[in-house]
């Protein structure tokens, strides 16, 4: 089971402190990180992308759920 960091109302930089805390810590290999707008989405992907995680991208309703995996 992958660890669920929710981040939605949240204005950046938070989403990506959050992510990059929870990217640090992960027991798993995946991590999901809930956000509720665009620009929080590219600065959690781009963050998670530069230490070395790929990230996929569902648009859940108006929100965005990025799937993180090492």
């Amino acid at each position: 089971m992958s660890e669920i960091v929710d981040c939605r109302g949240l204005s950046c930089p938070e989403p990506v402190m959050q992510a990059r805390q929870a990217l640090q810590q992960a027991p798993e290999d995946t991590v999901t990180v809930i956000v509720s707008n665009a620009v929080a989405r590219d600065n959690v992907s781009r963050a998670a992308n530069s230490m070395g995680w790929q990230v996929t991208v569902e648009e859940d309703g108006e929100d965005f759920k990025l799937n993180l995996n090492k």
